[in-house]
């Protein structure tokens, strides 16, 4: 089911940064709701699922600043990943043998 908002709801997507969730896409209980999402940085829209939409801080509402844990983390640079360049993970490792 595809339900357009009447008002746009400012959220955080966790990884992609703030916007205004404009409808909820919902394909029943086993799965989770997605958020269909403008991003004020990008103006890319996206469809977040669930777990990774947060609201965002309102003083007027009472709702604080998100925990450190919930923030949307700085890029990793390229050297944190010069270990793993071209070495499957030792999850994948078996099946690709």
């Amino acid at each position: 089911m595809f339900t357009q908002l009447a008002n746009p709801i400012p959220v955080h997507v966790l990884d992609k940064g703030d916007g205004y969730a404009i409808a909820v896409i919902d394909y029943g209980q086993e799965h989770d709701l997605l958020w269909v999402t403008a991003l004020d940085a990008s103006g890319e829209i996206w469809c977040a699922p669930n777990p990774r939409v947060r609201m965002q801080p309102n003083w007027t509402m009472g709702r604080r600043a998100r925990p450190a844990a919930d923030r949307t983390p700085e890029p990793a640079a390229a050297a944190d990943f010069a270990d793993q360049a071209g070495e499957p993970c030792t999850d994948c490792s078996a099946v690709l043998v």
